[in-house]
C-alpha cells in the first residue's frame, strides 16, 4: 500500500507542479516515447538477467505491495516454538527432537504453530539445524559458520530482484536521452515546417528525457530499494533461530536462549522482555 501511496505522491507532485507553471498536460502524452523507453528498458532487462533472475523478479514484485509477514506475533511464535522444543529435549532427551522433525506436519508441537508450518523456507532452516543437533557430529562453531553461509546465500539470492531492478533504473535516464535524440532527429528532418510546429516537435522530443528520469527515480529505483529493505527484515527470522540454537548448544537454558533471540530483532517487531516472558509462561502451561 505504501508503494501505491508513494507513486501517487510522485505523480501529483510532478504533474501538479507542471500544471502550476501553465504547462499543457496533452504535451506530455507521447505514446511513442513510452514505447521507446519502456521497450528498450525491458529488452535490456531480459538481456542482462538470467531466466532465474527474471522469474525471481516477477515473484518479488507482487510482494512489494503487501506488508511484511514477519511481525511481532510471528516472532513470538518462533521463540515459543524453540522454547518448547529445547525444553522438552532437555527433559526427554535429544531424541525427542528427532521424532518431532521427522514429520513436522503431524508433530504435536509444530502443529500448534500454523504460521511457521506454512513457511517452508523457515521450516527447512529450523529442522535442518535441529537435525544436526540431534546427530551431534558438529560443534557449535561449525554449525554457526554453516548458518552464516546459508543466511548469506539466502540474502544474496533474495536481493537478485533488487539488483535487476536497480540496473534498469540506472539505464532508464539514458534510454530517455535516446528517445529525446530520436525526437530531435525527427524535428530536424522536418525543418521546413513552420516554427510553431517545429517547436512542438522539439518539445515532444524533450518529453523522452523527462520520462526516463521520472521512471528511473520515481518508480523503478524505489522498488529496488524496497526489496532490499524487505530482505533485511526477512533475514532476521533466520538470525533469531540461529542465535537461539547456538545459545542452547553453548549450554544456556531454553528461557535464556530465547532471550538471546529476542535481542537480535529490530525494535519495531521485538517483543518486550515481559511480553516474551508472558508468552512463554502461557506456552508452558499448555505443554
Amino acid at each position: 500500500m505504501l508503494v501505491v501511496l508513494g507513486y501517487v505522491v510522485v505523480v501529483v507532485a510532478v504533474l501538479g507542479g507542471y500544471a502550476m507553471t501553465g504547462g499543457h498536460m496533452g504535451a506530455l502524452y507521447q505514446p511513442a516515447e513510452f514505447v521507446i523507453i519502456g521497450g528498450a528498458a525491458f529488452g535490456a532487462f531480459i538481456a542482462t538477467n538470467t531466466t532465474k533472475a527474471i522469474k525471481a523478479t516477477a515473484r518479488a514484485l507482487p510482494g512489494l505491495f503487501k506488508g511484511s509477514k514477519y511481525k511481532k506475533e510471528l516472532y513470538l511464535d518462533v521463540m515459543s516454538l524453540l522454547y518448547v522444543l529445547l525444553s522438552k529435549a532437555r527433559r526427554e532427551g535429544i531424541l525427542f527432537l528427532e521424532k518431532e522433525i521427522a514429520d513436522p506436519a503431524s508433530s504435536s508441537v509444530f502443529s500448534q504453530y500454523p504460521r511457521i508450518l506454512s513457511d517452508p523456507v523457515v521450516m527447512e532452516f529450523l529442522t535442518d539445524y535441529l537435525r544436526m543437533m540431534v546427530n551431534g557430529n558438529m560443534n557449535a562453531f561449525e554449525i554457526e559458520a554453516l548458518m552464516d553461509h546459508e543466511i548469506e546465500t539466502f540474502r544474496h539470492e533474495a536481493e537478485i530482484p533488487a539488483h535487476a531492478l536497480s540496473r534498469v533504473g540506472d539505464a532508464l535516464p539514458a534510454f530517455g536521452i535516446v528517445a529525446a535524440v530520436m525526437g530531435v532527429v525527427h524535428a530536424l528532418a522536418s525543418a521546413d515546417l513552420p516554427p510553431a510546429e517545429l517547436g512542438a516537435l522539439i518539445a515532444h522530443a524533450m518529453v523522452g528525457t523527462f520520462l526516463g528520469i521520472l521512471l528511473a527515480y520515481g518508480f523503478i529505483s524505489p522498488l529496488a530499494a524496497r526489496i532490499e529493505l524487505q530482505v533485511s527484515e526477512n533475514v532476521k527470522v533466520y538470525e533469531c533461530i540461529k542465535v537461539v540454537l547456538l545459545a542452547s548448544l553453548n549450554g544456556y537454558a531454553p528461557l535464556v536462549a530465547v532471550e538471546f533471540g529476542r535481542k537480535v530483532l529490530y525494535s519495531t517487531v521485538r517483543p518486550s522482555f515481559l511480553e516474551l516472558d508472558d508468552h512463554v509462561r502461557e506456552v508452558k502451561s499448555l505443554n
